[in-house]
């Protein structure tokens, strides 16, 4: 579960920062965040989360 907000976290970041270099209007940004919204209400949300968890798993093992 942390890293899903931490996941959050950083993709609200990312929207915020391509909003204010304008790279992403109003519109863009209220388009992504209601296909977030909706697209965690699916039954998406469960597979998407495995994914995500694998991934912060895989991360610091590629170093190695």
């Amino acid at each position: 579960m942390s890293f899903s907000i931490s996941a959050l976290v950083l993709f609200g970041l990312l929207l915020a920062m391509l909003i204010r270099s304008k790279s992403v209007g109003i519109g863009g940004a209220t388009v992504a965040i209601l296909f977030g919204y909706y697209l965690s209400r699916t039954g998406a949300a469960g597979s998407i989360d495995q994914v995500m968890s694998s991934i912060g798993h895989a991360i610091p093992s590629v170093g190695k």
